[in-house]
């Protein structure tokens, strides 16, 4: 385990000024969700063993593995920018609204299975690329969804790039959960959507978390979560951003006060195996989080015992946010026998 505390807290990064923050509209998002009849909160549960381990009072688990049916947090982003576009076309009837528009993406996991869902739900056709390395059982199940499947690329990044080229050449509308230069509106309204998640775990833990741990790949649920801790509880909180070692790209930016291309081996939290972080996530991030922790990938596997012990099973990227706190030490984040801490379980056992 790594740590890095953010000398950006409460500025942000300087040179991210061009790009958006994360949007704090909870309240947009909970009334286009209160229209979906596959809509429903996910629970927050209380892990006793989780905080003897870590040494704590309290940890507060959110589990996302039901999320509208497909298993991840992910279905509240594309799935809510695809609704966005169908509502604003004015159509009566929403299941038609976007016949004859193609969404492309690239994806590793569950987002393309929120684009695939979305796109079916609105009558708009999904292509997903994915990556030599991503098992045959996804496309599998992207396919189930309606997507067409492409496999582009040797790993997430070149898939994305080509995913984009297809987009300029075929007319598609591109539909990424990163954001860079020039591809901002989509994004931030994909991060507005996990607001929603933010918001139900915000409105039922018992009291303020002293604590809250985030996992993070491009950084775009993080980004999401640490906005609207920052807008209704302020500077209270610990915001802890945790990641692989082997794709840094958060920490890595933070450290070089600036936004920077990360490299490393392929990591077994497939889902967060991203070497380049979300312009908009990094800029919240650099404002709203206190510190960025990586992770190695036998201490995001040792995690999956004791969450499973506790009801709570995940793959290691959704349990990488509860494996930072079982790992971290408790005096540079201020963690001890008082503290009460918030996590997310992002997805299900892959």
């Amino acid at each position: 385990m790594h740590h890095l505390s953010n000398p950006h807290r409460g500025k942000g990064l300087m040179p991210l000024s061009d790009s958006p923050a994360p949007s704090v509209d909870a309240a947009a998002v909970a009334e286009l969700l209160a229209r979906c009849p596959a809509h429903a909160e996910t629970p927050l549960t209380e892990a006793p063993a989780i905080a003897v381990a870590a040494g704590v009072a309290s940890v507060w688990i959110k589990d996302e593995r039901g999320r509208m049916g497909l298993g991840s947090f992910k279905a509240l982003g594309a799935a809510y920018v695809i609704a966005c576009d169908a509502v604003a076309t004015g159509a009566a009837d929403l299941s038609v609204a976007l016949t004859g528009t193609t969404y492309v993406t690239a994806s590793a996991g569950n987002h393309g299975m929120s684009v695939a869902a979305g796109a079916r739900v609105f009558g708009a056709r999904a292509v997903v690329h994915i990556a030599e390395t991503v098992p045959e059982s996804f496309a599998e199940r992207l396919r189930d969804k309606g997507a067409d499947v492409v496999r582009a690329g040797a790993d997430y990044e070149t898939s994305m790039a080509l995913a984009a080229q297809s987009a300029e050449e075929n007319g598609y509308i591109l539909l990424s959960d990163s954001s860079w230069p020039g591809y901002t509106e989509r994004p931030h309204r994909l991060m507005e959507g996990y607001l929603q998640m933010a918001a139900e775990a915000l409105d039922h833990c018992p009291k303020a978390p002293t604590h809250v741990f985030l996992q993070a790949g491009v950084g775009g649920m993080a980004g999401a979560v640490a906005a609207l801790v920052r807008d209704r509880l302020g500077n209270g909180p610990r915001i802890v951003v945790v990641e692989p070692e082997a794709a840094p790209a958060l920490f890595e930016s933070i450290r070089a006060g600036g936004f920077v291309t990360t490299t490393g081996p392929v990591s077994a939290m497939g889902r967060l195996d991203c070497k380049e972080a979300s312009l908009i996530a990094l800029k919240g991030l650099s404002r709203d989080a206190d510190d960025f922790l990586l992770i190695r990938e036998e201490e995001a596997a040792a995690a999956l015992a004791p969450m499973r012990a506790a009801g709570l099973a995940g793959s290691e990227s959704g349990v990488a946010g509860v494996a930072g706190l079982l790992v971290a030490e408790a005096e540079p984040l201020g963690l001890g026998p008082d503290a009460r801490v918030l996590c997310f379980l992002s997805e299900g056992p892959a």
